[in-house]
């Protein structure tokens, strides 16, 4: 089963020739998740061959531009290619506004944008059959949200050999598969634990775009196997970070060693920074094992 992640822009508020405004995919079972939007994100999409038609849902972790001004072009394109299925859109709720304002000018897609505006307290605000998604506020100049993605425990996988010893009827399996004990005809017991194996272990991303440090969100991610954290400066501007409510290497780091994260992956460069190898050589300093968001990297799960 897929769990993927792909980053389609990794700069900061400046975006340069090779690397685009904030922008990731998520792919699960087949299906896409957009967080955040940065200019070219359409194009970004094209480039590493991902259809935008997939994609369920957006979710926009705040109202700066390096992680909007791509959705009116994006939705745009939906529409003139003939996209029917509703889209849900998760974000701030001036997103709204800023989109009605758009379409007073362009005309609006075609197909339905359901609109969920983020809360302020930390819930859940996406669930399907395999996945749960929920967002929790980042500290930044605006109001800023972070997001997990978590899937859903999966169900334990039956012994083909036990099915067959046991002459297992096929009505059964599916509450084998859900942790029921089986009953054989003579009355025997068969332990669920004797009949299954794990299934496939559940995995989560954490999404946080701008914030400065920030042990808040701490609860929130802990535990999980990718962990994104901004990383817009190097450690020696700590100063100028704390500043414009940013985070540096170090930070990110800390957070990522804080939260057990399994794995740190950073990003939102400044676009000061021509080569990203000393940020990752900082960061693992902290947290071994971090790894640079760089367009067009896929992480697999």
């Amino acid at each position: 089963m897929t769990f993927s992640v792909t980053v389609l822009g990794c700069s900061a508020a400046i975006p340069v020739i090779q690397r685009f405004s904030t922008a990731h995919l998520l792919q699960t079972d087949g299906r896409f998740f957009l967080i955040d939007c940065g200019e070219g994100t359409q194009i970004q999409l094209r480039r590493y061959g991902l259809s935008a038609m997939r994609i369920q849902c957006v979710f926009i972790s705040h109202m700066h531009g390096d992680h909007t001004f791509g959705l009116p072009g994006l939705l745009s394109t939906m529409g003139m290619n003939g996209r029917t299925e509703p889209l849900h859109l998760f974000g701030p709720a001036p997103l709204e506004g800023y989109l009605q304002q758009v379409y007073a000018f362009f005309n609006p897609p075609e197909f339905e944008v359901i609109f969920h505006a983020l809360p302020d307290q930390p819930q859940q605000i996406f669930e399907d059959k395999q996945l749960t998604v929920s967002c929790f506020q980042l500290k930044h100049r605006i109001k800023t949200w972070g997001f997990r993605f978590e899937e859903k425990e999966r169900l334990r996988n039956i012994r083909p050999d036990m099915i067959a010893y046991y002459r297992i009827p096929v009505r059964d399996i599916p509450g084998i598969k859900a942790g029921n004990d089986f009953v054989t005809e003579d009355g025997e017991i068969i332990p669920n634990r004797k009949l299954t194996v794990p299934g496939i272990p559940a995995r989560s991303y954490a999404f946080c775009s701008d914030t400065v440090y920030n042990e808040d969100m701490l609860p929130y991610i802990d535990g999980v196997d990718l962990l994104y954290h901004e990383a817009t400066y190097a450690a020696d501007q700590a100063a100028r970070a704390a500043e414009v409510f940013h985070s540096t290497t170090v930070c990110a780091a800390r957070i990522a060693a804080k939260a057990h994260a399994k794995q740190l992956m950073i990003g939102h460069y400044s676009a000061k920074y021509k080569e990203l190898e000393p940020l990752l050589q900082e960061a693992r300093t902290v947290f071994p094992d971090t790894i640079l968001a760089t367009d067009g990297l896929t992480v697999k799960l």
